[in-house]
């Protein structure tokens, strides 16, 4: 079983779990989900979770590495993509509005 970081399910996906499901740890993949490696991490490791969630029904997965200030990017069905912690990440449709300013996590 998969955890991420942060995460965020849609209320219609939540509210289609039984009071007993969102009562625990919920047996839903979250449309979005957001990973922070700690020095701990293996990239590669994470990098193979990123794309199991996707699998599982993900829409949009962040990878975030502090230590070299790089944000991977991961769509459904999208290439990888790769960004410096000089931009700013968008929720995209999946989260319209959210926006994460990387430079804040310096």
């Amino acid at each position: 079983m998969l955890s991420p970081d942060a995460s965020w399910v849609s209320a219609a996906k939540w509210n289609a779990l039984t009071p007993e499901q969102q009562d625990k740890f919920a047996p839903v993949c979250p449309e979005f989900v957001l990973e922070l490696k700690s020095a701990t991490d293996s990239l590669k490791t994470l990098q193979a979770k990123m794309l199991d969630w996707l699998r599982n029904g993900a829409q949009l997965a962040w990878l975030l590495v502090p230590e070299t200030e790089t944000a991977y990017l991961y769509r459904p069905g999208q290439p990888e993509t790769v960004q410096g912690f000089d931009n700013e990440l968008s929720g995209e449709t999946v989260l319209p509005g959210f926006r994460l300013r990387l430079a804040e996590l310096r």
